[in-house]
């Protein structure tokens, strides 16, 4: 995947709120004083009138996210995951998911993929917070197209949506004809028969890299992306996990409470199954380039490559 073109899913996530900007007028962008990094920047310049900067206060932007939906506003309010899910739990809890407002929240920089900032803004526990919240849709795009994909549907649903968003550029793999994105559906990507790898994100793309190395070995591995953790595609879940036999679920997040988590609490009920979860385990993330952060927590290519093989 070298020669494929790389874009940050939070690149997405800018260039698609100006696209609907410019169609819907009751939209508006909320940042907590991160407008370049989380790209509303790209919005701001085209609609500052509707875009506020609410400071470095996260707390307080759900506050005024919510305050805005209840008047009809589809509000997007945009931070570092860290802060959105971390900080502002409470006033997304109370504020925003027990009103059921119309208020979609743009997570960036999520993950140990921020790299250098640390395990201090790597937040590997959002999509755990964000699913025990009644009513919240949490989706993590694999790549541009697939973000500007979920900004549009994150419009157009009606309640709370909490998008996941990377700095990482990663390879855009979904830039072809008969791509569709419906939430709470997943997308098989490849088909197997010996196991079914769930992955989320910008695990995606490496677990593809992965599926390749395995069928050098006689290995036929089911891939399939799964880009909305709640709610999850239970049918195919139970159905691939009854396929293959073997599951394999890989994310860019801890293994307690995320993807793994979701396709368990589905099999456990429906079609028990040997399930290997592959994420971050129960540590801190740490200082460093991005890439080799990946590299050594066992999430690129290589390391899922080798996980999977042991597991088999």
């Amino acid at each position: 995947m070298s020669d494929v073109k790389k874009i940050a899913t939070r690149e997405g996530y800018g260039n698609a709120l100006a696209e609907l900007g410019a169609r819907h007028e009751n939209l508006v962008v909320l940042d907590a004083d991160l407008a370049g990094s989380t790209k509303t920047g790209i919005f701001r310049k085209a609609f500052p009138e509707r875009h506020i900067n609410c400071g470095i206060a996260e707390q307080n932007m759900m506050s005024v996210a919510a305050g805005l939906a209840a008047t009809g506003k589809v509000v997007f309010a945009s931070s570092f995951a860290m802060f959105a899910a971390g900080r502002a739990y409470e006033q997304i809890r109370n504020s925003i998911g027990y009103t059921k407002l119309n208020v979609k929240i743009g997570a960036s920089h999520a993950g140990i993929s921020v790299g250098e900032d640390g395990a201090t803004h790597q937040c590997n526990e959002d999509i755990a917070l964000m699913r025990t919240i009644p009513g919240m849709v949490i989706i993590n795009p694999s790549d541009d197209v697939e973000a500007r994909a979920a900004v549009k549907a994150a419009y157009e649903h009606e309640g709370p949506v909490y998008l996941r968003l990377g700095r990482l550029a990663v390879p855009v793999i979904n830039d072809h004809e008969g791509y569709e994105f419906r939430i709470g559906k997943g997308v098989v990507l490849r088909e197997g028969k010996d196991v079914t790898i769930f992955a989320t994100g910008l695990e995606v793309a490496e677990t593809l890299k992965a599926a390749e190395k395995l069928a050098a070995d006689g290995i036929e591995a089911k891939v399939v992306n799964i880009h909305t953790i709640k709610p999850i595609d239970r049918e195919l879940v139970i159905s691939s996990a009854r396929e293959t036999g073997k599951v394999v679920t890989v994310e860019e997040h801890s293994v307690i409470g995320g993807l793994g988590s979701a396709v368990c609490d589905v099999l456990c009920e429906e079609a028990p199954t040997k399930v290997l979860k592959i994420g971050i385990n129960d540590v801190y993330g740490e200082s460093g380039p991005a890439l080799e952060l990946l590299h050594k927590y066992g999430l690129d290519g290589d390391g899922i490559y080798e996980k999977v093989k042991a597991f088999l």
